[in-house]
């Protein structure tokens, strides 16, 4: 954070205040994809089985490292991190399409609300935050392009 903004100015609440909310949108997709992933890494069946359900298996993963960071942006900004995950359902299927198109529609979620953060991180000159959470907005465009070419 930059030494020189004064914690107690009443914009720099609202600015952070602002911020933890759209975190806590970022974490609540974190949330949900790890179940979405874990949910059909079981359920994925027949030839693809085996490639997708390592792919789900490492996109919890990574997930949870997101989570994680996530979590510890809304701690330094001393706000309340979520426990509940988005509350968009998660369809049951056993449809390697159907779960690709969900996942992608998640990924596209969480890469937007990221979108949207980054440039509140940048008005309040957190270079350290800035870098955690640019990383993880490219790690959401890698995976919405990922998923796109798997449903071509």
């Amino acid at each position: 954070m930059n030494p020189f903004i004064d914690d107690t100015d009443e914009g720099w609440m609202l600015t952070r205040t602002e911020i933890v909310v759209a975190l806590n949108e970022a974490l609540a997709w974190e949330l949900r994809a790890i179940t979405l992933y874990a949910h059909y890494s079981a359920y994925v069946s027949g030839i693809h089985r085996s490639h997708l359900a390592t792919y789900f298996n490492n996109e919890v993963t990574e997930s949870i490292t997101h989570a994680a960071t996530v979590r510890a942006a809304i701690v330094k900004l001393d706000g309340e991190a979520i426990t509940e995950r988005d509350p968009t359902a998660i369809p049951h299927t056993s449809d390697y399409l159907e779960m690709l198109k969900e996942a992608y529609k998640t990924e596209k979620n969480a890469s937007e609300t990221y979108g949207r953060i980054l440039p509140m991180i940048q008005e309040i000159e957190d270079s350290e935050l800035y870098d955690a959470l640019e990383v993880i907005y490219f790690d959401e465009l890698r995976s919405v392009e990922e998923l796109r070419m798997m449903l071509k």
